[in-house]
């Protein structure tokens, strides 16, 4: 076991520098090569073929030659990479001249965000769907094929199979529904009601608010621990308030149906702060003479709500509605830390099944491959909500 010393933490701080000091040094010279196109251009089409010509021919003997060398250590590699790139720049400002780039500053901004979106977003995703096409898996790990038939053949399975130990595909689908459903429109009833409760001239109002923020900003790993702790059969509070008023213990984490009631509130408890923060900043924005002409009208508290809150905040909730439906219906760390599934699966939904068949059951391809279903799911979801609400006309309008 290694124990924390001085020593240690220093090593640690010190590679942790080297690995944010290797970041920087690599968008710095991916600025500079973005700076170095976008604001200069070749003095004529044969210089500018000819840049062309050597920037091919310098990737080829990088990737050929150099990155395959087995004489050569990663750091060696590297340090040649930057210099063949530094020579094509300095080749390409011999033979080109400046501009005026009206575009320029704008690409120099964003590649920054757009390296970390490719590197933490596409990529991942573009190899999920290379993965769907395989049979990996624990004993295929280093002999696995890429063919439409694997890919067919884990697609047909995430319909016709089971997707973890014995639940199936429609059997969890069925559930991550009903608890996607429940889930959101608890949050929304929820947040809505805090909302209109701190929208009003109260009195310690800052206090509430931070009151009511905290199941949001515990982290969630925490929070939920916790809950499974409070929902104990012997030593939970929630049995103990219980017991206090003269009725039986109830089996919360062990048996159907209360293990997903249990879940259903841990939940609801933890999502309905964030759904009643984005709420009232909507209603914060709608002004007090929309409702001053209402009550003229002879309008009464509901007829206000119906017709001028809810319409002006339609553009605050459909996004926190389709936020909130994402979150839920991908929230493996309530299910997980609370449930692990149990019992015998009755509470999984399907993203804790799709990290049980990747995890514990070492199905990569049909994995990858059920992941993409249920982003497919969430997406036409999205799309078709978005349709029918109309809460994003303002945005593209």
């Amino acid at each position: 076991m290694i124990s924390l010393t001085p020593k240690v933490m220093g090593s640690s701080l010190v590679t942790v520098l080297r690995f944010l000091l290797l970041i920087i040094a690599a968008l710095a010279l991916i600025e500079f090569v973005l700076y170095t196109l976008f604001h200069r251009r070749p003095k004529n089409l044969l210089f500018g073929l000819l840049a062309l010509a050597v920037t091919i021919a310098l990737i080829l003997t990088f990737v050929r030659i150099v990155w395959p060398s087995q004489g050569l250590d990663m750091v060696r590699k590297v340090l040649i990479g930057v210099a063949l790139v530094l020579a094509d720049v300095g080749l390409y400002r011999m033979l080109s001249v400046p501009r005026k780039s009206t575009v320029g500053l704008a690409y120099l901004l964003l590649a920054p965000s757009l390296i970390g979106i490719s590197a933490l977003v596409l990529y991942p995703f573009v190899y999920n769907v290379f993965l769907a096409f395989t049979n990996m898996g624990m004993t295929t790990i280093r002999t696995y094929t890429f063919s439409i038939q694997n890919g067919l053949a884990n697609f047909r399975s995430v319909f016709t199979g089971v997707v973890a130990h014995d639940a199936t595909f429609w059997q969890v689908l069925g559930r991550s529904i009903l608890w996607t459903g429940i889930n959101v429109v608890c949050h929304l009833a929820g947040g809505m009601g805090l909302a209109l409760l701190l929208n009003r001239n109260l009195r310690f109002k800052g206090i509430y608010r931070t009151l009511l923020v905290f199941p949001w900003a515990i982290p969630q790993t925490i929070a939920c621990m916790s809950l499974r702790n409070e929902f104990n059969y012997q030593y939970g509070f929630v049995n103990s308030l219980v017991r206090s008023v003269g009725l039986t213990a109830i089996p919360w984490l062990t048996k159907m149906p209360w293990a997903f009631v249990a879940v259903i509130i841990s939940n609801v408890w933890l999502g309905i702060p964030f759904m009643m923060v984005t709420l009232l900043g909507g209603l914060q924005s709608i002004s007090p003479e929309y409702y001053e002409a209402a009550e003229i009208d002879g309008a009464s508290k509901w007829q206000q709500f119906r017709n001028v809150t809810i319409p002006l905040i339609k553009p605050v909730t459909t996004p926190s509605i389709i936020l909130g439906t994402v979150w839920t219906f991908n929230a493996l760390n309530v299910i997980y830390l609370i449930t692990q599934g149990g019992p015998q699966e009755k509470t999984d939904i399907l993203v804790s099944s799709l990290y049980k068949a990747a995890f514990e059951f070492y199905r990569y391809g049909f994995a990858a491959a059920f992941a993409l279903v249920i982003f497919a799911f969430l997406l036409i979801f999205s799309v078709v909500y978005i349709k029918a609400s109309g809460g994003l006309k303002a945005a593209y309008e």
